[in-house]
């Protein structure tokens, strides 16, 4: 099989980046691995799509370090083919990246991404479900019961009356964006630099702010769901705690936060259950719960990260369990014979 990796750019992929991992993964399980950014995609006058894709060596990968090394070798073959070449597309890009440098890209996969499913290609997670979440807008479509009291707006006014209702405080971050960049916390509205947060989170767009959970300080809980259920391996759940810095609201790992095992309790599978429906219904195959206390903050569905840092203390590759589920998927699809939805492959 050909499993094609969707990422912002080749140049910027990490060492211990998730897409790395499950490339590895696919590699080591015989098949073939190419990768894909926004600019390597053409739709021809005859109404056929062509992708322009880097392709990795057939090898098996041990370390990332090795794979990265490859990754950033620009002697790579490029290689231009139909992409009913392909069995598989995975979109691993964060569209936020792009909004501010290179907005034409922020949209592409997805584009892009409809087309190939629509010729056959087995896309994960499906364009349309991934349509709807390009913001945190998203969430809200979610059971109420598992999100902590939220407003969005670009009222200042509005988001000062909502500061002062909450006494523990609001955290106050961009609808549209990622990776714990511009988030605040603030205890009320006469805090004073309320005025230079608010300018600074709204040049990104709208503002969301969120009731502040003071389970927080310890940290959240990114906990991987996939096909709507949690994501396990040899008995073990996908998770793992993720604790800020010293005097740092963040979690992000790459944001100075460090990772470390948790005990996955029956309340933790509960509460993801609660999301299991519209997950499934999204066909959302792979996605990353943050959770603090019996609330969910965020539901990342383009690129969830943390499966480098789980396999490291758990010693377990869940990496493998996903390409094995990918494998599943486009056999399924081989044999019906036709072009199935991802709603329904998102059950398989």
């Amino acid at each position: 099989m050909r499993i094609a990796f969707f990422v912002n750019s080749i140049e910027t992929e990490g060492p211990n980046f998730a897409t790395g991992l499950l490339a590895r993964a696919a590699l080591n399980r015989g098949h073939e691995v190419v990768y894909l950014t926004p600019g390597d995609f053409t739709l021809r006058s005859d109404d056929s799509l062509t992708i322009h894709a880097t392709m990795l060596p057939k090898t098996k990968i041990k370390k990332g370090d090795t794979l990265h090394a490859i990754l950033q070798d620009k002697t790579l073959e490029r290689r231009t083919m139909d992409v009913e070449e392909i069995d598989a597309l995975m979109l691993r890009n964060d569209p936020s990246l792009d909004q501010t440098t290179r907005p034409w890209a922020v949209h592409a996969g997805i584009l892009f991404g409809r087309l190939a499913e629509q010729r056959g290609v087995v896309v994960l997670n499906d364009p349309e479900g991934l349509a709807l979440a390009q913001n945190k807008l998203y969430f809200q479509s979610f059971p109420e019961i598992v999100r902590p009291t939220t407003i969005i707006s670009r009222n200042v006014d509005e988001i000062r009356a909502f500061a002062d209702a909450h006494p523990k405080g609001v955290i106050v971050k961009p609808l549209q964006g990622s990776g714990g960049k511009n988030v605040f916390k603030i205890g009320s509205s006469k805090e004073a630099n309320l005025n230079q947060i608010f300018e600074a989170v709204s040049l990104e767009g709208y503002l969301i702010a969120q009731a502040y959970l003071p389970a927080a300080k310890d940290g959240d809980i990114r906990f991987f769901m996939m096909n709507g259920r949690p994501l396990m391996r040899d008995g073990q759940y996908a998770a793992l705690r993720r604790r800020p810095a010293t005097g740092d609201l963040r979690s992000n790992i790459h944001a100075n936060g460090t990772a470390e095992a948790v005990k996955v309790t029956d309340e933790i599978v509960e509460l993801a259950e609660m999301m299991r429906p519209k997950l499934v219904e999204d066909g959302m195959f792979l996605v990353g719960l943050d959770i603090v206390g019996d609330k969910i903050l965020e539901v990342n569905v383009f690129s969830p990260g943390g499966l480098s840092n789980i396999r490291d203390f758990t010693d377990i590759d869940f990496s493998e369990t996903i390409i094995e589920a990918v494998e599943t998927k486009i056999a399924t699809q081989s044999a019906s014979g036709g072009v199935l939805s991802n709603r329904l492959l998102a059950t398989l």
